[in-house]
């Protein structure tokens, strides 16, 4: 692979930005220095701004293309993920964890049972037939509510994609729905049940969730576990909800709904992810915890595009600008902060002997503009 160097850039460095030269061939990045190259084929980037590629953690991304519209099933399955694929590397993303969600507690959210096998094997064919532009994984969401979120996912766990898992629990009440006012807004308010369904729906899972979570997190626990995968908790709101975390050996805090159980987290030593979306937004859209504020009070260790890929440059923009965090402390925050958490030692930094994966971007009065994409140092983007 030839030598491409990068010029005339401003380099997102761990703890600051210089105006430099990168370097990289064979996959990996041979050089960062200050000053500019005189050499004839060093490409002048103009000023943009040069940062490791992005690595997001978990996004729901993928099943839109599954699904584009409510009751449809995109036919071709690897089509859907490749279209996938294309999103997330023009949103500066080299690594992503596909969210892919198990075990269903309400009709409207059955589509995920129908498509969860199609895009495992979507996943798995494009990145075995070299379809993708950047380096899939998969981050398999356990609903602990569902009837048969173990059944369900029993096939797939041994799969070397899946290299991430999360607890849910979204029984009404408690973690992201404590507030029941908030889960009444999100449902009846966007159309999705009427105010009876959502009434019977509540106490339906408020009968049924504690039980099935009960039953199903120890067994869930062990499945990741015992393959050495990563797990997540989710939507943690008390202290007592990161010690059952902590307790099943939990390393990331997904989604912090307070700030007192992002401080707990970070006291039991999790690592603490919140949602670009409400970074972008300026508040969270289910009522949880203000991630600026989690940033203010140190508590902010990464983000996650979840439903908007765009939004995590959009984010790491916003928290420089509106809330003073510096460029590499923000960068930190979709880059090597997120790598280090999930063991990932070969990327995240802009460091000789790292993984070519970099991105060139422009700063368009808070807009990010991405102009460039370096995978394992080729043209992706």
């Amino acid at each position: 692979m030839a030598e491409i160097i990068l010029t005339n850039a401003n380099i997102v460095l761990e703890d600051e930005v210089i105006d430099g030269t990168i370097v990289f061939a064979s996959g990996e990045i041979k050089s960062v220095e200050r000053g500019r190259s005189a050499l004839p084929h060093a490409l002048d980037m103009e000023g943009d701004f040069i940062a490791p590629g992005l690595i997001e953690m978990h996004t729901d991304n993928m099943e839109k293309h599954f699904v584009p519209r409510p009751g449809v099933f995109w036919p071709d399955p690897l089509a859907a993920a490749v279209a996938h694929d294309a999103q997330m590397v023009a949103a500066g993303v080299t690594t992503v964890y596909d969210s892919i969600c198990a075990g269903f507690v309400s009709k409207e959210k059955d589509f995920r049972r129908t498509i969860f096998p199609s895009v495992m094997k979507a996943v798995a064919s494009g990145m075995e037939s070299g379809a993708f532009r950047i380096d899939h994984r998969i981050h398999i969401r356990c609903e602990l509510t569902g009837d048969d979120v173990v059944s369900e996912i029993e096939p797939w766990v041994g799969s070397p994609l899946v290299r991430l898992g999360s607890l849910m629990d979204h029984t009404p009440g408690q973690r992201q729905w404590r507030n029941l006012e908030d889960l009444k807004r999100y449902t009846v308010g966007s159309g999705e049940k009427s105010l009876d369904e959502h009434e019977r729906d509540v106490l339906a899972r408020m009968e049924t969730g504690p039980i099935n979570c009960a039953r199903n997190w120890p067994l869930v626990v062990e499945m990741f576990a015992s393959r050495g995968i990563p797990i997540a908790t989710h939507d943690d709101t008390t202290e007592e909800d990161v010690i059952a975390g902590v307790a099943s050996g939990a390393v990331i805090s997904e989604f912090p709904t307070t700030i007192e159980a992002a401080a707990a987290a970070h006291r039991y030593g999790l690592a603490t992810i919140a949602g670009a979306p409400n970074v972008v937004r300026g508040g969270s859209h289910s009522g949880g915890v203000s991630a600026a504020d989690l940033a203010k009070h140190s508590l902010l260790d990464g983000l996650s595009s979840d439903y908007v890929p765009a939004s995590l440059m959009q984010a790491v923009l916003t928290l420089v600008r509106r809330d003073g965090v510096s460029l590499p402390a923000a960068m930190g925050m979709v880059t090597w902060r997120v790598a280090d958490m999930l063991h990932l030692s070969d990327r995240g930094r802009l460091d000789v002997g790292q993984q070519a994966d970099i991105i060139r971007f422009r700063d368009a009065g808070g807009t990010p503009i991405i102009r460039g994409v370096w995978h394992k140092g080729e043209r992706a983007f």
